[in-house]
């Protein structure tokens, strides 16, 4: 390979994983302003409010870290299932049972040594959210069944064991409301800064990443499964198990939303209930789109939507911003990503 052709190389992988989404951003953020513009509201306030909830101060920031966490980690493992061309839409489900798992290891495991009790609550999110996962798999390779719509159906029954476990056999012991009892206090995952909530899930969010970029580009596994996602008949001409990959790449992706899960569970709220979720499963596929399918890059951006939604809060307060608003800017990132790499894939192959 040619100095000319490795530079040239570069270039387009920068232009597409950097380049691309930073215009992305900027485009939704220019047509933001002008639809707060044309109702009524004060732009120069809106942004100075969305960059103040997130640097205004220090525990601003560590609240965008916080709400960065589940984002990251379920992120880098659509990754992992988008790479091998499998369509996991089922991390909320996913995260549901990692959270399920997570507070039921929460509950009984207090009086365990801490280095024994809190892993085995990770490890038990990571295994029902990637059992949870490989049903769609398991579907999607033996009755053809299209992974879309088994991951989104369920989707809804984990949410529907949810509400099942906290209005039954996981409630409180009052009975009063539709939640699990606390979890032990040894469970909870410490705190990193003083007077801030960002907890050491953060520190796991951005050690996965690098593990799910080494599997995928440093191991023989992950050039099996960036091969079949590529062009899965060459792959299984070549010698690889295509079923195998899917299955595995649902499974490994799906057990990432799981640790999400747990971590939320013993980092943030302390018990499990109804609708802990305010969506995390399907803003971590923005997550990973935004990153062009690389776990590395979903550290970034989603400490991105991680500071639009932190940043909304005081946009809503003090600007009287619509919350609504950061939903829009989300989506128009994204579409404006989508249009950005079809015409960027549409100039190469003319020229």
């Amino acid at each position: 390979m040619t100095t000319a052709t490795l530079s040239r190389q570069t270039g387009a992988v920068l232009w597409r994983n950097v380049a691309l989404p930073i215009l992305a951003i900027l485009a939704a953020l220019l047509v933001g302003a002008l639809m707060l513009t044309l109702s009524g509201f004060n732009v120069a306030a809106a942004y100075s409010a969305l960059w103040s909830g997130v640097f205004g101060s220090v525990r601003n920031l560590g609240e965008a870290m916080l709400r960065a966490t589940p984002l990251i980690l379920i992120g880098s493992g659509i990754a992992i299932a988008f790479r091998c061309g499998i369509w996991n839409i089922g991390a909320e489900g996913q995260f549901y049972m990692g959270a399920v798992a997570g507070a039921l290891i929460g509950l009984t495991a207090g009086n365990l040594p801490v280095w024994l009790s809190i892993p085995t609550a990770l490890l038990a999110g990571s295994l029902l959210g990637g059992l949870w996962a490989a049903i769609a798999g398991w579907l999607k390779v033996r009755l053809g069944l299209n992974e879309v719509v088994t991951t989104i159906m369920l989707n809804y029954i984990a949410i529907g064991i949810v509400g099942y476990l906290v209005t039954g056999p996981m409630q409180e012991a009052s009975r009063y409301n539709p939640q699990t009892d606390e979890i032990a206090a040894s469970m909870v995952l410490p705190r990193l800064f003083p007077g801030m909530r960002v907890h050491a899930g953060f520190v796991l969010a951005l050690i996965l990443p690098v593990l799910a970029a080494i599997l995928l580009f440093r191991t023989p596994f992950g050039f099996a499964l960036r091969a079949v996602g590529f062009n899965p008949v060459a792959a299984r001409h070549a010698g690889i198990n295509v079923n195998r990959q899917y299955v595995l790449a649902i499974s490994l992706s799906g057990a990432a939303a799981g640790i999400a899960g747990a971590v939320e569970v013993l980092g943030v709220i302390g018990r499990l209930y109804e609708n802990i979720s305010p969506g995390y499963g399907f803003t971590g596929i923005a997550v990973s789109l935004l990153a062009a399918n690389h776990p590395l890059g979903t550290i970034f951006s989603g400490l991105l939507f991680g500071a639009l939604t932190t940043g909304a809060e005081l946009m809503q307060l003090t600007a009287k911003i619509p919350s609504a608003m950061t939903f829009i800017l989300q989506g128009l990132i994204i579409a404006f990503l989508v249009l950005f790499r079809a015409i960027q894939e549409r100039i190469w192959r003319q020229g």
